[in-house]
């Protein structure tokens, strides 16, 4: 059986895409709305995101805690965001892989903003059958494309819930 590689969902949030983009791309803020993200690390001075631009990203599930280092990969304000998890380890990020690619698109809809996000797993390189073994043990028996379904839906229902109070306050 062939594995799912990419998941998606959107939302819309009833803010301009500028401001919902200006939220979402500053990686610092990720942990206000993400199930497994607390938040991340940006290693380089900036005012906006960039591409190219890289951040650590401190992320819990469970007990179990871990980091990843992402690039940034687009950063078009207003339109596009996405990254990759290029390395990953428990308190730093030395495991260098393929893991993750993740993407926001925001489109301009009547009174706000359709938000897109997309998770791919770039994690080529593994065999099905230890990508099954793993997703399952990790997820607690789902795999990595049917947890993170969950999250991205969590996730975009919480940015909506916290861009909606925030504009409309």
């Amino acid at each position: 059986m062939r594995r799912v590689t990419t998941v998606f969902d959107s939302i819309h949030v009833a803010a301009d895409p500028l401001v919902v983009y200006r939220q979402i791309s500053d990686p610092t803020l990720m942990g206000r709305w993400s199930p497994e993200n607390l938040g991340a690390t940006v290693h380089q001075p900036r005012e906006s995101s960039y591409v190219g631009m890289e951040f650590d990203g401190v992320n819990k599930r469970g007990f179990t805690k871990w980091v990843t280092r992402c690039v940034v990969t687009a950063a078009d304000p207003g339109s596009h965001f996405a990254f990759q998890v290029q390395a990953i380890g428990a308190r730093k990020p030395w495991i260098r892989s393929g893991i993750a690619s993740w993407a926001y698109h925001f489109t301009p809809e009547p009174g706000g903003t359709r938000v897109t996000e997309t998770w791919t797993d770039d994690r080529e390189r593994w065999p099905n059958a230890a990508v099954q073994v793993f997703d399952r043990i990790v997820t607690g028996g789902d795999t990595f494309a049917q947890f993170q379904a969950k999250n991205i839906a969590r996730t975009l229902r919480n940015v909506k819930k916290q861009l909606e109070a925030q504009t409309a306050g």
